[in-house]
Order: structure tokens, then sequence, then C-alpha cells
């Protein structure tokens, strides 16, 4: 203690906090230090919404809850990664419900009572988020307010407490797909257009004028040197528009990649040895096993009909569906090779009715047995017995416990692919990684010529020769480099490299046909212009080389970036300006277009219909438009300054007619309606979302 108050003494408070973090980090696990550090730094958030921060611990926990509920709708995992992200879509929006768009329709005094949304799920008007998922569907494919009713009542007795998860998640989607529809509906009907405003939209779409004009082109180039734009003009264009310089943050980068690709003699090595497994494909008593072992396709119980392995190899398919036995030859597309064998052949239905008991513990099989028995008998029945004995009390298709509902092989529970097979009304016995169960197919649809096929599948991958060679290419363009951009620049010119240009953001994953290459973005985010990269390998097939040009951050972008841009804007308008005030100089006086086209070198040109109306042509310049909306008839107008050119015009007379209906106006309507309906929530999410998922995903 008394050096500990010598050290205070010397060096301050300072020296004290560093001892005093040193106690802490031997006190404290830590990594529950680190934890807490980034629980507190919004770094680390997914995002942000209307105030509430979604650190990424909330956000896993919600995508954790999805995947398990998507699991139970369907019957299968969101293993692929496309159903991964819209799984986290959809957990991204339900927050973005929770946070911002039901608070914010509650607010416009909006409400869905307990009763309301006890009828959205068994009453006369079902919930559509119900009626579309398929679950509660009858054997006609019609939506069963019984069947809810049945799940709903076994929520209670669902130890697992996956029903009761289910339920929480329908519950929440159902009230909030209502809130929507009520705002949606109160939105729209606000959008009411009078009388007035729809007679004057029929009026103007039905008048149209016919409109003889001379143009005098306008040529950018050469640039005229006496049109000056100022620093002062590029800044006051600049802050009267900034809004439209928001921008998200991104990088300028540069980057080489290198692919490796199976050699020759990579590719020649597969088909020898290939070649060296076919005859025991050919003939092995367990497939299933030849094919752990040796296959990049594993076997599979599918039945396939003719056409279904087109998607594998058409070679492939093509012998399947010629033969009903055998082996085919040794096939290659590409880098890979192939070879099928039919194994079995039947006549299976799509789908099945099935139905079942599970039973679990030590006892199970014997129980199965006795009650298998028992079915036997006349009188037996099915979903008494499933009430009485079962485990599973969840399946209640139709109203009777025990019903599993339709299955295909699309649909199916791991372990009773034999369903599609079994004889229908026959109640047999088996055994999966749930327990053991009676099965009994109850209906199938009409059976199809089908085949079980197994698929000998070898892609070629580089040799380790191969990657030693292409990732030697990549590190003398590294180590040249030396984490420099004029190195980087200087070794791609010496040695005739191409090197790419893109300019990508936080979300960028994917450069060019390369995909999961996150580490790439994630790499030139965290490194400032003029860094180079070492070789950042991805799908370990691709090295790449990344060099950072350029930084834009997050919000405004600065007004030097855009300059350029203002500058050639602002040059166009006074040029434009200053040629209409040149062409009035030249036709002053002149009361004729011939005259005027003639004095400007030009021709006078003719054109019907023009409308000032949402008919009007798209080619048409709406300057060009807005004046013949308002010339006097048989006047000279202009000059008007447009994009193409500066025009003269002459209106030679306005025609009325009734071919704009009062449906087409409502229709017109009708469509803005939808367009800002469909406009709500990117503008509700504006400026009270912020969504970080890039930097994570």
């Amino acid at each position: 203690m008394a050096a500990l108050e010598t050290i205070r003494t010397k060096f301050g408070i300072g020296a004290s906090l560093i001892i005093a973090f040193g106690l802490l980090l031997f006190l404290v696990n830590p990594s529950d230090i680190i934890q807490t550090i980034q629980s507190a730094s919004t770094k680390y958030d997914v995002g942000n919404i209307n105030g509430k921060r979604i650190t990424y611990q909330d956000f896993d926990q919600k995508v954790k809850e999805l995947s398990e509920v998507r699991e139970m709708l369907t019957g299968t995992s969101a293993s692929s990664e496309e159903a991964q992200r819209q799984t986290r879509e959809t957990a991204w929006q339900s927050l973005v419900d929770e946070y911002l768009v039901i608070p914010t329709i509650q607010n416009a005094g909006v409400r869905v009572g307990k009763q309301e949304q006890t009828d959205l799920f068994i009453g006369e008007n079902p919930s559509p988020v119900l009626t579309s998922l398929g679950i509660f569907n009858d054997e006609n494919g019609n939506y069963s307010a019984a069947a809810v009713r049945t799940f709903m009542d076994n929520v209670a007795s669902d130890e697992s407490g996956r029903g009761q998860i289910l339920l929480n998640y329908l519950m929440n989607a159902v009230r909030s797909n209502q809130f929507n529809q009520k705002y949606q509906s109160l939105f729209l009907s606000s959008a009411y257009v009078n009388s007035l405003e729809q007679q004057r939209a029929i009026a103007e779409n039905n008048t149209t004028a016919n409109v003889n004009f001379v143009l005098a082109p306008t040529t950018y180039f050469p640039v005229d040197s006496s049109i000056v734009v100022s620093s002062a003009e590029i800044k006051k264009y600049y802050n009267a528009h900034k809004e439209n310089f928001k921008q998200d943050a991104t990088r300028d980068i540069e980057y080489v990649v290198y692919e490796v690709k199976p050699s020759a003699a990579d590719i020649a090595a597969q088909n020898d040895e290939f070649a060296s497994l076919y005859d025991e494909f050919a003939s092995a008593e367990n497939v299933r096993a030849f094919l752990q072992r040796n296959s990049d396709r594993q076997w599979t119980d599918t039945w396939y009909k003719d056409g279904d392995l087109r998607s594998v190899n058409r070679d492939v398919d093509a012998f399947v569906t010629a033969n009903k036995t055998g082996v085919s030859p040794v096939y290659k597309n590409g880098d890979t090779f192939y070879a099928a064998r039919i194994m079995e052949n039947a006549n299976v239905p799509d789908s099945v009715y099935v139905r079942h008991m599970m039973f679990q513990g030590t006892d199970a099989r014997h129980t199965a047995d006795s009650l298998l028995e028992v079915l036997g008998k006349r009188g037996s029945n099915f979903a008494a017995l499933a009430t009485l004995y079962s485990a599973d009390k969840g399946n209640a298709t139709d109203g009777e416990q025990g019903n599993i509902g339709w299955m295909t092989q699309n649909m199916m529970i791991p372990g009773f692919e034999s369903v599609l097979t079994a004889k229908v009304g026959k109640p047999y016995i088996i055994t999966t990684q749930y327990g053991t169960h009676i099965v009994e197919v109850t209906k199938a649809t009409k059976p199809v010529a089908k085949k079980k096929v197994a698929v000998f599948e070898k892609a070629t991958l580089p040799s380790k020769e191969t990657y030693a060679a292409v990732y030697n290419q990549a590190n003398v363009l590294a180590v040249r480099s030396a984490g420099k951009y004029d190195n980087y620049k200087a070794a791609c010119d010496s040695t005739g490299i191409y090197s790419r240009s893109l300019t990508i953001n936080e979300g960028t994953d994917s450069y060019g046909a390369i995909g999961h290459a996150k580490e790439v973005t994630r790499w030139a985010f965290d490194h400032k212009p003029g860094k180079v990269s070492g070789i950042i390998t991805v799908d370990n097939n691709y090295f790449f080389v990344v060099a950072v040009k350029g930084v834009h951050k997050e919000g405004y972008a600065d007004v030097k970036e855009v300059s350029e841009n203002i500058k050639n804007q602002l040059y166009r308008e006074k040029y434009a300006q200053a040629r209409k005030e040149e062409v009035a100089a030249k036709i002053e006086g002149l009361t004729s277009l011939d005259a005027i086209a003639e004095k400007l070198g030009s021709t006078v040109s003719t054109l019907s219909d023009v409308t000032f109306s949402t008919n009007s042509a798209p080619t048409t310049e709406p300057a060009f438009v807005g004046a013949v909306a308002a010339a006097k008839e048989n006047e000279i107008t202009g000059p008007v300054a447009g994009v193409m050119g500066t025009y003269v015009l002459q209106v030679n007379g306005r025609e009325t007619g009734s071919y704009y209906t009062e449906d087409d106006a409502k229709a017109y309507q009708s469509r803005i309606e939808n367009y800002h309906g469909q406009m709500l929530l990117p503008l509700l999410m504006e400026n009270t979302v912020k969504d970080n998922r890039a930097r994570f995903y």
C-alpha cells in the first residue's frame, strides 16, 4: 500500500486509474468487459429505430426466434443463404413495426381491440396472414377456422413451448397487419379530390393545341468562356439543394483478383480417379456408404420423375428417363464428372395425407405394438387413441387429433419418407429422431412412375500446386505494393495487371460474379485512402489485393466533391438563358415564324395534340408544354429556354374533346394514391430508421 501511495503521489490520478483498471481485469472476466464496452458503443448496433438502439444481440435473438417459427411453418430450417437473408429481413421489419410503425399509427388514433383480434383468428373474416399460410387449410385447400381453434386449444398442453412461440408470432403478425391495413385505408381515404379539381383535370386532358414552332438548337460545346460560374454561386446552389447531396458511406477502391481454377493436370487427375471408382459405384451393395465416402452429392430417398434430374445434369436426366435399370456412362460438364445408377422403380403419388401417434420413453415400442394391434380390430378410433396416448398434441388438422395433413417430398418430416410408398389405410410403425410412431396414410394422389437414383458426382478441385502458383501471383503484387497506393499502381502498370475500379458501400458483398466477399468490404471501410491490403482470400477460390482511393462519409457530400456537377448544372442554366437573350435580340421586330426561322437558320415545325395534362407526351419538354398552355392563340410566343434549345412558337388553335372521361380521372387518381401508399413506409423511415445491418451480414 505504501508503494501504491508513492506511485499515486509521483504520477497522479492517471497512474492510479491504470492500476485500478489492471486490478479490474484481474477480478473480472475480460470477455465480460469487452461485451460491456461493445454494448455501450453504437458501433456494434445493428441499427436505430425511432430512437431505440437495436444491438447485435437484440437483433440476433429476434432472428433466432423467427428462424424457429419458419421451421415450424415450413418444416425446414433456414439453412440456405437466401432463407437466412429473408429471415433477417423479416426480423428487421418486425422491429420497425414494433418501434416505429405501430406507435405512429396508434398516435393517429387507430386501435385494434382484443375482440377484433379474436375475430381475425376464428371469425368470419379471417386475417390474410392466416389464410395465406396454408397450415390451417383443409383437404380442399380452403382455410379452416376449426383448424385454428384446435391449434390454439393445444398450445397450453404443448410442453415443448414451440406452439406458444408460433402462436405469439401469429398474434403479432395478425395485429401488425390489421394496424397497417387500417392506416393505409385512413391515409388513402384522406387523399380526396373534390369535384372542381376533377373537372379541371378532365378539361386539361381534353384540351389539345396545334402548334407551329421554331427551335434554335443548343450546342454546349465548345465552352462559352463568357459564361462564368463563381464559387459563391456553387456554394449558394449547394446550400439551397443540400438534401440532394445526402449520401451513404462509400469507398472508392481499386482491386486485382486472382481466381484459383483447376489446371489441365488437375482435371486429368480427377478424370483418372473418377474412372478408377466407376466400377465400385456400379456394383456397390451399399451405395449410400459409397457416395458418402466418394461423392460430392450424397444419397437421398428421393423419387424422381422424368425431367427432375435435368437441374443436376442433362445427360444424367436423359439416361434415367430412357432406362429402367443400369448405370450410365461417365459424363463431364465443365470441371465436374457424373455417373448415375438407377436403384428402384415404382408408381409413387406426389402427395399423401398422413396421421400418426408418437411415443417416447423406454416403453415406446411396446406401446406402439399394442396399439397397432388395437387398430387392427374393427371399430377402433385412431383419433381417440391419439388423444389418449400420443405424445404429439400439436397436430390435429381438420379437427382430428393425430392428423398431420398432406405431405410431399418437399414438405416431409425427417424419417417419414416411407409414407410415399405406404399402402393407404394400413397403419405401421416407424422410428424417427423424435420417437416411435404409428403412421397411417389415409389418402393419396394418383401414383406416377418414378425412380430412385444414385448420382455419383465429383467436381475437380485445384491441387496444392495450383493454389500455390496462383497465391504466388497475388503475393507478388501485395509485396510490391507494400501497403501503398502509388506502389500498387506502379506494380500493376509494370506487369500489365488489370486493376478494377469500384465504389462500394457497407452492404457490398459481391464483386462482379464473385459473392461472399464481405471481408473485402470490411477491410476497405477499416482503412484510410492510399492504403493497400495484403492478400484477402474469398471462398478459398479468389485472392484479392485491394487499394482504397477515396472515402465518402455518411451524411452530406462535401461541396468540393460535388462542385463540378453543380458547376455544370449552373453553366447549362446560364448558357440557356444567354441563348434565349441572343435569340430575342435576333428576332426583335419579326412578326412571322417563317421570318424567324430564316433569321435563326432553322425551319418551322408542327406539333399536334399538345396537352398540359397527364397524357402529355414524355418526350415533349416541360418548358415547351407550359408555354403552349399559357400562350394566346395566333400570337407569337417566346423565346422560351429549353434543354434542347430555344423555342419560338405560335398556337394555331385549340380543340376540346371528350375522350378523357371521369372514369379516366378516377383511375389516374387511384394510381397516384397507390403510389403514395407505397411511399408511406419509406417516408416514415427516412429520418427515423438507421439500418446498419450491412456491417454485420
